[in-house]
């Protein structure tokens, strides 16, 4: 606010917001709600005006116009939450920002930034003295406004002044705090990067049970929506299972036909799946899972490519004959959790790789709690994967837990029957399959990967390793094809 006396700006807000649109709206209003005198600016001052004429009766906030006035209204050590497009517009505004800014002032990126842009970032603003947070925050527009989960990457010394006031907004669950500190530099919007991820797959996932309950019983959309409410009372119980009971109930008003009947059948993706699958092959992680996800949207994108293979492309199929309706309901939905135990336990291999890879020594357990509420992957099943974790920080695979081994075991013989019977029918179920297939390559006791390595050993000289002594070895190919040493 500025003291009229003086004509300066009196710094009294706790925590400010720059970047108005509907979630840094939503996002200011919870700090406001949550007792916090909050600052907010926007590039347009009319969104700033409307925040506080619609919404000002929820706390108090302190409008600024210009920058300047917005970075002294802040008390020290600041607290700057940037709310705007990932990419150049977050350069952009940090650039504003830096000049009114003081040493130990802390600057928070809350969009979903690509983490190495968090690590450049970080370094920057610390060879200037200054805190650079990369924070995840997951739930949209309401998990904002109501309280999401929230992942702060940064410094420790950021954490302490920052972290009781997200602590304080984000959601709870059995009182416990969807927000913890996620580790240096680029960790935490990593770990949104993951969380959107294995959003991917879960979501792709419920999309094909969706479409196995449709071809197999011939079942209207409020009849499978009826079947995901059902599921949502159980093991599956999740946000995303309860949203698809909705929007499979919902009917269009303009047609009166099933509201996802009318929907064009092309996903759409903002990159923050590509970014996770991309980040998988560069980790060498094998998130089977996410990938199909990914590439399911792109392939439903493409255009042209389905109007030339549509009645041109042999099916050899027969029509899906469903004997038992409740057995293979019941098939599905063990296919389904099994699924997606798998996108789980890939996306937290990857997020154990990233760790180790950039030394941020991240708690997976943590994130699964955190991960509990406010955001969009929250499940009941997240409980289990927090014990899990609790009961070995270094478990090397989720799915060797004892109660995922067990809870996966009941479901195998439902999944085989699923994948195999989509296939012989036609009904394309890519993230199911993957799923089922890396299952099976985990468990394996030996794979085909000897051949390959044989095969790279003979054209191109990469050696091998023997099962029966130590070493790295080369076969003559070309020669008498006598082994050396490599």
């Amino acid at each position: 606010m500025v003291d009229s006396a003086a004509g300066a700006t009196v710094a009294t807000a706790q925590i400010g917001v720059t970047g108005l649109a509907v979630m840094g709206r939503n996002l200011a209003r919870n700090f406001a709600r949550n007792g916090y005198t909050v600052a907010i600016h926007n590039r347009s001052y009319a969104k700033t005006q409307s925040l506080v004429e619609d919404h000002g009766d929820e706390g108090t906030f302190v409008p600024s116009e210009s920058v300047a006035d917005f970075v002294a209204s802040l008390e020290r050590p600041r607290k700057v939450v940037v709310m705007v497009k990932a990419g150049a517009a977050t350069d952009a505004v940090i650039d504003e920002l830096l000049p009114f800014l003081e040493d130990g002032d802390i600057v928070v990126d809350a969009g979903n930034a690509h983490f190495p842009d968090t690590i450049r970032r970080e370094n920057a603003l610390r060879a200037r003295g200054l805190h650079f947070v990369g924070s995840g925050v997951s739930g949209g527009e309401e998990g904002a406004l109501l309280g999401p989960s929230i992942m702060p990457g940064g410094t420790r010394e950021s954490y302490a002044s920052l972290g009781p006031i997200l602590e304080k907004i984000s959601a709870k669950v059995d009182g416990v705090p969807c927000c913890t500190y996620v580790g240096p530099d680029g960790a935490g919007h990593f770990v949104k990067m993951v969380h959107n991820g294995i959003e991917y797959a879960d979501m792709q996932l419920i999309a094909e049970a969706y479409d196995l309950l449709k071809q197999g019983l011939g079942a209207s959309a409020a009849q499978i929506g009826e079947i995901f409410a059902e599921w949502n009372t159980g093991d599956l119980e999740s946000f995303l299972i309860e949203i698809t009971a909705d929007v499979l109930a919902h009917v269009d008003p303009q047609t009166g036909a099933a509201f996802v009947d009318v929907v064009l059948d092309q996903a759409e993706q903002k990159g923050t799946g590509r970014w996770t699958v991309q980040n998988g092959l560069d980790l060498g992680v094998p998130i089977t899972g996410i990938a199909e996800a990914t590439f399911a949207r792109a392939l439903s994108g493409g255009s042209p490519q389905r109007e030339a293979a549509r009645g041109t492309l042999a099916a050899a199929t027969t029509p899906w004959d469903v004997t038992d309706r409740d057995a293979f309901v019941e098939d599905v939905r063990l296919a389904l959790f099994a699924s997606k135990v798998v996108a789980y336990s890939q996306g937290f291999d990857q997020i154990a790789a990233a760790s180790a890879e950039f030394g941020w020594d991240i708690d997976r357990g943590a994130m699964a709690r955190v991960w509990r509420g406010g955001c969009i992957i929250r499940a009941r099943f997240l409980n289990r994967i927090t014990e899990a974790y609790e009961r070995d920080q270094d478990l090397p695979l989720l799915l060797a837990d004892p109660y995922f081994t067990e809870a996966v075991a009941a479901g195998v013989e439902s999944w085989r029957r699923i994948v195999s019977g989509a296939a012989l029918h036609g009904v394309p179920t890519p993230a199911f399959s993957s799923s089922l297939a890396y299952y099976d390559g985990v468990r394996a006791d030996r794979l085909p990967a000897a051949l390959i390595q044989a095969q790279r050993d003979f054209f191109g000289a990469h050696t091998y390793r023997r099962t029966d002594r130590e070493g790295s070895f080369h076969t003559l190919w070309s020669g008498d094809r006598s082994e050396q040493p490599a």
